[in-house]
């Protein structure tokens, strides 16, 4: 993996010891079990280290060639279908020299993605705020919608539905951790009430597809829904149920982004221009707190 002779990597291990004074790894004869309590400790410096030395690179970079490179972006399948395709389009067509990776994940994997140095830029709804070594930023609120088929009883209602007449049937939803599903669970539980969740997937087309078939009632993202391609479901409003939903995007904390990354963020934002991004990577407050 690292292209080098195994004696090679054995003795800068050995000489890093050596010039720190503490053994950096536990040994079980020739094989290392795991890091020692002084490893452990000098980690997360080795890993500052590294990432101001990526740091750098990037920055020379952006000074010698402000428009090719590479962005590698972490999104949730929601953010990744539904939200960014634009965005993508748009980012392509002003930087067409830039290769952009764009991984998809859970919302723990998007911040680990980041946290590793795989990501540049994670984008999801849930999950990303309670990693401090991240720094996150609002991007659009959106609610969620019930969807059924045609015919179904909950279309016969005039009133918008309740959160009663909701648990008289099946119910597809999201799984635990992802596009606001701890909503969804916080407003049943508030009213004392416990849906019959017969389905959970992480992707709203396969929700879909499932109440097509008249599984159940589905709850799904607003923003995965569009009447023209979803011509064989009814749409019901359900933002008077659910709370309203932040999607975030995130970046590690001290990471350096290189110019085009900035574009990328205000394309998807606008509000969120590089000087915004910049405070907020700084640790100072909004200019229009």
């Amino acid at each position: 993996m690292l292209c080098t002779s195994q004696p090679g990597v054995s003795r800068q291990i050995r000489e890093l010891g050596q010039e720190l004074g503490v053994e950096i790894f536990a040994r079980a004869g020739k094989r290392l079990t795991g890091l020692t309590a002084p490893g452990a400790t000098l980690l997360p410096i080795v890993e500052r280290m590294l990432l101001e030395a990526e740091n750098l690179r990037r920055a020379g970079q952006d000074f010698i060639s402000r428009s090719d490179g590479r962005l590698s972006v972490a999104a949730t399948h929601s953010q990744a279908r539904y939200a960014l395709p634009h965005v993508v389009r748009d980012f392509r067509t002003l930087f067409p020299q830039v290769t952009l990776h764009l991984h998809q994940g859970t919302p723990k994997q998007v911040a680990e993605m980041l946290l590793t140095g795989e990501a540049d830029i994670g984008i999801a709804t849930e999950a990303l705020a309670y990693y401090e070594q991240l720094v996150t930023l609002p991007c659009y609120r959106w609610t969620h919608s019930i969807v059924v088929p045609p015919g179904h009883p909950l279309l016969e209602h005039t009133e918008p539905v309740t959160l009663q007449q909701l648990v008289e049937y099946p119910i597809i939803t999201y799984e635990l951790g992802y596009t606001g599903r701890a909503h969804i669970d916080d407003a049943f539980a508030q009213v004392g009430l416990h849906p019959n969740i017969v389905l959970t997937a992480m992707d709203a087309d396969v929700i879909k597809t499932y109440v097509e078939l008249g599984m159940g009632v589905g709850i799904v993202a607003s923003i995965a829904l569009d009447a023209e391609r979803d011509q064989a479901l009814r749409i019901l409003d359900a933002r008077h149920l659910f709370e309203i939903n932040l999607t975030r995007l995130a970046i590690r904390r001290g990471n350096c982004l290189r110019g085009y990354a900035y574009s990328f963020i205000e394309t998807f934002v606008p509000t969120l221009d590089r000087q915004a991004v910049q405070r907020a990577l700084a640790n100072l407050p909004p200019l229009d707190a």
